[in-house]
This record gives C-alpha cells, structure tokens and sequence, in this order.
C-alpha cells in the first residue's frame, strides 16, 4: 500500500493551492489517489519515489510530509499507536488562519510530546525529526520530509533579473499556473507575451521546452538574457504578433501566459481587450487536442474558442483582481 502525504498548503487563495497541489501530484504520477482535504491541507496517497518531483516543482505549498493522522484535543490518547522513525524529535505547531482558537495549542503540544516521547526523546534544538502539528478542521500530525524553499523563488522575481520591466508576474504565481495546466517534465510550454520572460523561467527550471515570444523584439532578446543568466535554455524563440503564431507554432503542450492589460503596458497602439480576443482565438490553433492554456486576465472569461476547466480569483489590491483560468481544447475539434 502506497504511503499517505500531507501537504501543508499556503494561504494566498482558497482553492488554488490545493488544485496546484492535486495537478502537480498527477503531472508526476499516474497511479496516485487524494484521501482527504480541508483548510489548509490535502492529503494524498502515491509512491514514495515521485515525492522529490512533486516537492521539487510546486509553489503554493508550504511543506510536504508522511501523514500521521487526524485527532481531536480530546482524542490524543489515540496517538500511543503513531510510530516514529528512530531518532529524536520536535514538534512544531501552526493554527490554519485562527482556526481552533479555543484549544491551548502548548498544552496540546505537551500532552502530545508526552505519548510520543515514550518512544522517542525529545531534541528541540536538532531534532532528527520534526513532527508538524497542524490545527484547523481537526488536528492534523505528519512527519515533515520535503519543506518548499520559497528563498529560491524570489532570486529569480523580476528585480533579481539582469533584464527587468515593473509589470512581471511572481515567480512563484507563474510556477503555480503552469503547474494548474497539469504541464509535465518534457512538455513544450508556449509563452506568447513573454515579457521579461517570468513564465519560461519557471517552465525551464521545471524540466519542460521553454518557448518564448513577444511582438516586441526588447523583451523578446531581454528574456533570452534572462534565460542565459539563470543557467536555462530557450527551446525556441520569435518576435510574433499575437495574430501570427499559429503559423510559426503548433502541437504545442501548454501555453502558460499573462496578457498584457492596463494603461502602463505596451500593447503595440491595440486595445488590452481586443488583444486578449485574439489571443483566445489563436492559442488553440498552436496546441495539441489535449494541450490546455493558463492565462491570467483581470476578469473572469468564457470565449467560444476553448473550454473552461477551472478558474481562481486572487485578489491583489482595492477593486483589482486576478483570475487564473485553465482552458482546454474545445469538444467539437
């Protein structure tokens, strides 16, 4: 029987970093199932050798570990059958946005410590394993295997790069929408408004055919300097007007991409609006039958050309949000 994961999911959306979450699990696995969610946690079942590939690709996901179980304040007695790897250990607590407020999360701490100390001493300093005590709809233990190093990510944000422009998505919001689209290691992902060059940054670190191009040849040549300044390769490149790419590109896996909108944007003398049109026109005409399309607009969008699988709304500040949307295919093709 598989091992059962805990995945200790950030809090930047409600349902977001759970969809990455069960994506990423499937992008790197087939045989896998998820037992359980709630607020703040997922919890999965899969092998134990894909753990480093899932860990290693996603962003709204805190840390990631073998599940220990579900318990109440007043079930803890239940925890005399959890058995430790050998070694000694320390638990780490979290409340999951004030959830649980009337429960004394150090007296909880203690009585837990207690049972499982029994077996295993307890080292708070440098421990050999830490135990991650979360408390939400119940209290949830897991063994902390894998911890997501945002540290990374901002080494790469648009102020750390040689070649940068004020408007780039972060790079952890351009790895989760890639990682929404279900992208797998070695799939082609198509960046049409490249930019700075944020989202083949992330697709590249992510094992995956980086493809960039922009109708503006400055970004276009500022995202390969990019490229080369992270150590990444750009498996193509074309300065292509939105219209034009699907006679340059096609049976492309993924297109991942942040539309230009907005008065600070160049957008070549076209309205924001009539640009994200006919991008919705001509993105399906350069993917596969199964090739699906992120792309974040500030509105909510049904076009006639794609099928929409899943939106999330991220809200970024005063009356402006972001909608995150993952298109497939059209049944009728």
């Amino acid at each position: 029987m598989d091992p059962v994961f805990f995945f200790e999911l950030s809090g930047e959306s409600k349902d977001m970093p759970k969809a990455e979450a069960e994506r990423c699990i499937g992008a790197e696995c087939s045989r896998h199932s998820v037992t359980g969610s709630g607020p703040g946690y997922l919890t999965a079942s899969f092998p134990e050798e894909y753990l480093d590939g899932i860990a290693d690709r996603i962003a709204l996901t805190h840390s990631i570990g073998r599940y220990l179980g579900a318990y109440s304040p007043e079930t803890a007695d239940d925890l005399s059958n959890i058995q430790l790897p050998e070694g000694k250990f320390a638990i780490r607590a979290k409340r999951f946005e004030g959830l649980m407020k009337d429960v004394d999360s150090q007296k909880l701490i203690r009585d837990i410590g207690n049972i499982l100390s029994k077996k295993n001493d307890v080292d708070l300093r440098d421990p050999d394993i830490i135990v991650r005590m979360q408390m939400c709809d119940k209290v949830h233990l897991f063994i902390e295997e894998r911890a997501v190093d945002r540290n990374i990510m901002e080494t790469r944000k648009v102020g750390e790069r040689p070649f940068f422009s004020p408007i780039s998505l972060h790079p952890k919001y351009a790895r989760a929408l890639i990682n929404l689209t279900g992208a797998k290691r070695g799939d082609t992902v198509l960046d049409p408004f490249c930019g700075t060059g944020g989202i083949v940054i992330e697709a590249a670190e992510m094992g995956m055919k980086a493809i960039a191009s922009d109708f503006d040849e400055e970004m276009v040549l500022g995202c390969r300097e990019n490229m080369d300044f992270y150590g990444l390769e750009l498996h193509d490149r074309g300065v292509i007007d939105i219209r034009d790419i699907p006679e340059r590109f096609s049976e492309i896996d993924v297109v991942v991409t942040d539309p230009p909108y907005g008065r600070s944007t160049k957008t070549g003398g076209d309205d924001a609006l009539d640009i994200h049109e006919i991008a919705m026109s001509s993105i399906p005409k350069v993917l596969t039958q199964s090739g699906r399309a992120g792309i974040i607009l500030p509105y909510e969008a049904y076009p006639s050309s794609m099928d929409l699988d899943t939106v999330f709304k991220q809200h970024v500040h005063g009356s402006l949000s972001r909608y995150y949307h993952v298109f497939k295919q059209p049944r009728s093709l």
